[in-house]
């Protein structure tokens, strides 16, 4: 029987139980003690699953009280000077979110999903290393699963990598090795004879120093067989001296990349197993049984190594179980597997493959029957022209149409707070407590509210809140053909914030629509502008579970047409400006620098087909957050948005720096508060950030907003954040500086 290993799994709980422990952790409605036991049980039942579906080599230490890689930061001594006044959980929480007058460190996309990492600032000065808690952890497991647990370690060249680099790289490079040395000798001394470690930023390119790194760490595991796990794309040019390295096993992804290619092209050395990941980790679709034969033949065919089969990555990226999902159709259900599904699909194909093929084979024709189809859609794609990707109006000359505010416009992000009441109305609703009159009623006095809020603080553009909407990819897929959504289907994004993705199965069109009347409403409460505000195409793609059978340009299509139609309905309702956020642009990139255009091309042409019906007087708005922009920055000039909102406040203006010395003409909306930390900013503090930016971008092109949307704050949170916000706006509009160069 061949091996099964697993990479890690979601630790959320079956029932969001993490998420409901730290926010009560937060409130100080739970203390440590109970937060570590609920992360304690958690764990336990992952560890339990995995062993119960007959998984022989199970991954675990991955049970993070925030952030796995923040938790290596702590254990490795990553720890800047500004957070070693607190120490325990104190310091985790310090780190991820922030204290008064202490920035969170900066947070971004793990690779190309939609998990969020924090980033470590790797300077000269290190703490001693400490691994007592990792070796409790892999302990803990043992103690449940015996010699089937594995204990999981980020590796260093994923680690600088993804670090923010405060010192030269060779003296990063020198402080990190006797770290995993010392590590790998505490492993050994506590028993464990075998180590997964996880090294995904090998599928990037690299500098010599990561090869050289790992060419003396991994010569160093002191009698611990090193499992290296690569995953999310192939090795590419490093397949070489990746493969050459001294350990015992190297996991490949299958599933993405050309991993398949460079093992038939060059070999895979014999004397190590192959870890071939042929379960794909990150989507929701079972395995194509053809698809899995034709791969183990060809691996057959170029290598006498030994095989393990495993998961393309960890299972975080998937929810629970498709078991409690009865609202789903049985024809998609029976194609469908999340984590514990693809655990027995991994068992299944070790040990019975042929079974399992013909099960499947009858379930995808029985789906391929039912998924529902618009040929007119299609269509319409296929005669596409460039000119209806186009605006009527270069940006230069639409300028003049559009609305005239002050120097430096106010405005949010478009989400407000989602409170207890407001969640609680929404379940009413969707139980039939409450009529659609009475739920749409209630929503109505929440825009009221949000208006006369933002009127008193002196906003400039405003908007409704978005109190009707559970989540900014699933309230619009609820309202288009194509999509089919979970009830239980969490998935961890950051610390406690889970979304559910919906499921792409079919054509996808719009039923009619879906934003209109909220928008009628707000509008009508204030002669300021108020914002519509979609979703759009990339991001809604990314942040769902594609379809497999058709390409990813087609889908975001399709879902580009169903939008367009919705921005012509918000222009004929009056909507001066109109935002269509794409927060994910950036993270559906390509590992491999050489795929970005291809990517980028449909990826801008989605947004330009949403948005080009828009007449040169409705300004179109785009958001987008927790990205770098500087390498992709002409792509972003081509979505040709009017403004483009930024996050910047933890990168200390790093972002709009980029944007600046690339000469980006379009205006940009300047994030100056932290919206992932409960610290309420200052107006100095605010001042201070956007008098930075103001001398590298002239004050025309300046909007002032949050990071992202306010729908995870609460209201004494918000309300004196954007007061102050308001007023550093209002203040350096009366600086003698912005006054004279106010036509520069």
């Amino acid at each position: 029987m061949t091996t099964t290993v697993t990479l890690g799994y979601p630790r959320i709980g079956r029932s969001r139980e993490w998420k409901k422990a730290l926010e009560a952790y937060w409130r100080q409605a739970l203390d440590a003690q109970g937060l570590y036991q609920v992360q304690q049980a958690i764990a336990e039942d992952a560890w339990r699953t995995q062993a119960q579906a007959g998984i022989d080599r199970i991954g675990v230490g991955d049970n993070a009280l925030y952030d796995w890689v923040l938790d290596w930061a702590l254990w490795l001594g990553a720890v800047p000077e500004r957070f070693r006044p607190w120490s325990g959980l104190e310091r985790v929480m310090a780190m991820a979110r922030g204290r008064e007058g202490v920035p969170a460190l900066e947070m971004t996309k793990w690779f190309d999903t939609n998990y969020h990492y924090l980033i470590p600032e790797l300077t000269e000065d290190w703490l001693p290393a400490n691994f007592q808690e990792f070796r409790e952890r892999a302990i803990a497991a043992r103690a449940v699963l015996g010699e089937k647990a594995v204990p999981m370690v980020l590796g260093p060249a994923t680690f600088l990598t993804l670090g923010r680099a405060l010192a030269p790289k060779t003296e990063l490079v020198a402080a990190l090795l006797p770290r995993y040395v010392q590590l790998f000798a505490e492993l050994q001394a506590a028993g464990f004879r075998e180590v997964q470690v996880h090294e995904p930023a090998l599928v990037m390119a690299t500098g010599t120093e990561l090869q050289d790194l790992c060419t003396a760490l991994y010569g160093q595991g002191r009698g611990l067989a090193i499992h290296l796990q690569t995953h999310f794309d192939d090795l590419g040019t490093n397949y070489g001296w990746v493969t050459a390295l001294p350990v015992a096993a190297i996991g490949l992804d299958f599933t993405r990349g050309e991993n398949l290619r460079l093992v038939q092209t060059h070999g895979f050395p014999a004397d190590k197993t192959l870890g071939v990941g042929l379960v794909d980790a990150r989507n929701v679709w079972r395995s194509r049984p053809e698809a899995i034969e034709n791969l183990l033949t060809a691996l057959q065919g170029a290598t006498t190594a030994p095989l393990a089969f495993q998961m393309s990555a960890s299972l975080q990226f998937l929810p629970h179980s498709v078991v409690r999902e009865t609202g789903l159709p049985a024809p998609l259900r029976r194609v469908l597997a999340f984590a514990d599904e693809k655990l027995a699909e991994l068992v299944a194909l070790a040990t019975d493959r042929s079974a399992y093929g013909s099960t499947v084979a009858q379930d995808w024709a029985a789906f391929v029957e039912f998924r529902p189809t618009n040929p007119a859609i299609a269509e319409r794609i296929r005669n596409l022209k460039p000119a209806d990707c186009q605006r009527s109006l270069p940006y230069t000359e639409r300028l003049a149409h559009q609305p005239q505010l002050p120097p430096l416009p106010t405005t949010t992000i478009g989400s407000f707070p989602q409170t207890p009441e407001v969640r609680n109305l929404r379940r009413q609703w969707k139980r039939g407590e409450i009529s659609e009159a009475e739920y749409q009623k209630a929503i109505d006095a929440e825009i009221e509210r949000c208006i006369r809020f933002q009127e008193e603080i002196g906003l400039d553009v405003l908007v409704h809140g978005e109190f009707e909407r559970t989540d900014m990819v699933e309230f619009f897929g609820q309202q288009l053909a194509g999509f089919a959504f979970t009830e239980h289907g969490w998935v961890l994004s950051y610390g406690s914030r889970c979304v559910r993705p919906p499921i792409v199965y079919g054509d996808i069109w719009r039923r009619g629509s879906m934003t209109v009347r909220e928008f009628r409403v707000a509008q009508s409460l204030t002669p300021k502008i108020v914002k519509g505000m979609l979703t759009g195409p990339v991001t809604t793609l990314n942040w769902s579970f594609a379809r497999p059978d058709l390409s990813r340009r087609e889908q975001a299509l399709q879902l580009a047409l169903a939008l367009q139609d919705e921005v012509a309905d918000l222009q004929a309702a009056g909507a001066q400006a109109i935002q269509i956020d794409e927060p994910a642009l950036r993270e559906g990139l390509p590992l491999k620098k050489e795929r970005w255009d291809e990517y980028l091309t449909w990826a801008v042409e989605a947004f330009r087909l949403t948005s080009a019906i828009a007449q040169p007087a409705t300004q179109i708005h785009t958001h987008m957050c927790y990205s770098e922009f500087g390498d992709i920055i002409e792509h972003i000039e081509a979505m040709d948005a009017d403004v483009l909102s930024i996050e910047n406040s933890r990168s200390n203006n790093a972002t709009l720096f980029e944007i600046a010395d690339a000469g980006y003409r379009y205006q940009v909306g300047n994030g100056v508060y932290d919206v992932h930390s409960p610290v309420v900013p200052t107006t100095a503090q605010m001042v201070a950030q956007l008098r930075e930016g103001l001398a590298r971008i002239p004050v025309q092109q300046i909007w002032v907003n949050p990071d992202c949307g306010l729908k995870t704050r609460q209201w004494d949170e918000v309300k004196p954040a954007l007061a102050n916000m308001v007023a550093a706006a209002k203040q350096l509009r009366t600086e003698t500086v912005l006054v004279a160069d106010g036509d520069r």
